[in-house]
């Protein structure tokens, strides 16, 4: 890695600490809607037959945001923010990965599963593995997931996700992987 990334790697690190940390201050304050909603772990591989050895281990935190439609017969979706940090890697080749964005999720009252989607900005410390150039440090990364609260204060979540530099580097082979969950609902 040379200076340059590692300047933009630290400067993503504490620009999603930043945030990360005015989220959390914001829920704790009278009448601001943003709430600490949830923190925990998932670990990823690469689905059968994708032809890759990747594994991601991260951990992360979601917070609630104000914006709530009803759609009526007790469904809606809510909006939040979730910011995570992590390892992934390739045959013994590692690196960090960073994520902070938005979410939708989609559920109904009363309802123990819910259905979650989101886009996030990514920072890779490392993009080259063995078998995969993943073309820059810069990534997308969108996922589609399934939460399920197994009681009031625990989730099980089971992801797809794709990360992909959107045609950013002169390669973009993209990454899909598999991740489950645990988490801690406040």
């Amino acid at each position: 890695m040379n200076r340059r990334d590692l300047h933009s790697f630290w400067l993503f690190g504490a620009r999603a600490l930043l945030i990360g940390t005015l989220l959390a201050s914001a829920s704790g304050c009278p009448g601001q809607e943003v709430q600490f909603e949830a923190t925990g772990a998932r670990f990823g591989f690469s689905p059968v037959g994708a032809g890759r050895n990747f594994h991601e281990a991260e951990g992360f935190a979601n917070w609630n945001l104000p914006w709530i439609w009803d759609l009526g017969s007790l469904w809606r979706v809510k909006s939040s923010v979730e910011v995570s940090g992590g390892w992934i890697g390739e045959s013994g080749d590692n690196g960090a990965i960073f994520t902070a964005g938005p979410s939708l999720s989609l559920g109904k009252e009363a309802l123990v599963v819910c259905l979650n989607c989101g886009i996030s900005p990514t920072l890779l410390t490392r993009w080259e593995f063995p078998t995969k150039d993943l073309g820059t440090a810069f990534q997308f990364t969108s996922h589609a997931e399934i939460d399920l609260d197994i009681s009031s204060r625990v989730r099980l979540s089971y992801r797809f996700q794709h990360m992909s530099n959107a045609n950013l580097g002169r390669h973009n082979p993209g990454l899909n992987l598999v991740m489950l969950g645990l988490g801690y609902v406040f």
